[in-house]
């Protein structure tokens, strides 16, 4: 049997032969990055305590998102979410709702002294259940995030507050948790994100060509200043990137130069604001396709797994299907070229219905109820962290298969 050199060598000469070579020891990895991009949904406009409506269901996955998010739970669970949401419809009884009617319908007097301090007594449970169940979310040792999402810019260990504030999530947190489950070594996301953003003006790819001003906006009188910022969200995007890989060691403690770094991936989630008007929407294909092959020239990686989050604010399979947007979206996955290497992920699929049962109840009446299962508008996904760690996760498989596609 021959023997195996490394297993007889001491490991302080390893050690020193790896520092003379700048070469990797046995089981080190280098620093594998993902980025993520996109509008408003990958801003993340989900309060981080509403994950807790992964309790209720009985579904396989969702129980294992359960324990990735809350590690045994730490006082998160099915009793303390459903007492919650028999708290939330108390104080709408009381109160009437977010406009707090009945309250204010109520003559001044013993009586409705009374009620206010019960209503202020059961909204500070409320707050502490938040409170406790934004605690109970895992904060990741092993992933780190450099963030912009609009306003809320930040970077350090991956947990909540990524999200357009310092509560919310976005796709990053369930991307980040699960994708540490299957790849090995530190981890570094970069996400850049901004509200209200189009693929065809704000984040238009260089090889897309000149953007294309309408008639009211060649009769506007800017024509000079729109084609100037046109592909500005693009060129931001870049310029972060860059920043970021340029001083890694600054974003991940554990990168080490003489081991280095792999882009591993992208995930785009976007699509919004091309769908009202017809130049944005039919050109989403060509656009989505020019998108990635700028991508892949800008950081020298031809066949870099891209992940693409189909728009699925319609909810339904028959819905999503009518929306030129998504279906551009589902083409450009498709094309040929990218056969192994793009991937879409349908996010309808992963929509928190539960949350929309209580939404369509007519949630200013049912405002506590409903804060407890959401915290925003259906283009929003309803600010789900049940829909957005799903779909974080989802985003996570896809890319693992892709990667393991990939040749060696």
């Amino acid at each position: 049997m021959k023997l195996n050199p490394l297993k007889e060598m001491p490991l302080i000469v390893m050690v020193l032969l790896a520092m003379l070579n700048g070469s990797q020891l046995p089981g080190q990895q280098p620093l594998t990055i993902f980025i993520l991009a996109g509008q408003s949904n990958t801003v993340g406009h989900a309060r981080a305590h509403t994950i807790a409506t992964l309790f209720p269901s009985s579904d396989s996955r969702d129980q294992q998102l359960r324990q990735m998010v809350f590690k045994g739970n730490r006082g998160v669970s099915l009793e303390s979410f459903e007492a919650q949401l028999e708290l939330g419809r108390k104080i709408d009884r009381l109160t009437g709702g977010i406009s707090n009617d009945k309250l204010k319908k109520m003559p001044s007097g013993p009586e409705k002294t009374a009620i206010e301090d019960q209503v202020k007594q059961l909204k500070e449970a409320r707050q502490s259940y938040k409170e406790m169940v934004n605690a109970a979310c895992v904060v990741s040792d092993r992933v780190y995030i450099n963030s912009i999402a609009d306003r809320n810019k930040k970077s350090g260990k991956l947990g909540i507050g990524y999200g357009a504030d310092q509560t919310k999530i976005g796709p990053e947190y369930g991307f980040g948790l699960s994708i540490a489950e299957r790849v090995k070594g530190p981890i570094l996301l970069i996400k850049t994100s901004w509200g209200g953003k189009s693929l065809n003006y704000n984040f238009r790819p260089p090889s897309a060509g000149t953007y294309q001003l309408s008639e009211k906006e060649e009769s506007e009188g800017k024509a000079e200043e729109i084609r100037k910022n046109a592909s500005l969200n693009y060129r931001m995007m870049n310029q972060t990137i860059h920043e970021t890989l340029a001083n890694l060691k600054d974003h991940h403690p554990d990168y080490d130069p003489n081991i280095g770094h792999r882009i591993a991936g992208f995930v785009w989630f976007q699509g919004y604001n091309d769908q009202f008007s017809p130049e944005f929407r039919d050109n989403y294909k060509n656009n989505m396709i020019s998108f990635i092959k700028d991508i892949r020239k800008e950081y020298n990686q031809p066949s870099m797994p891209f992940v693409i989050g189909v728009l699925g604010t319609g909810v339904t399979a028959e819905k999503v299907a009518q929306n030129q947007v998504s279906v551009g979206q589902r083409e450009a996955a498709n094309a040929p070229e990218f056969k192994d290497n793009v991937e879409a992920v349908e996010s309808y699929i992963h929509y928190s219905h539960y949350s929309h049962q209580i939404f369509k109840k007519g949630w200013p009446e049912h405002y506590h109820e409903w804060d407890t299962v959401g915290s925003d508008r259906p283009y929003h996904y309803l600010g789900s962290g049940a829909f957005f760690v799903r779909l974080g996760d989802a985003f996570a498989d896809s890319m693992v298969d892709l990667m393991g596609k990939q040749p060696k």
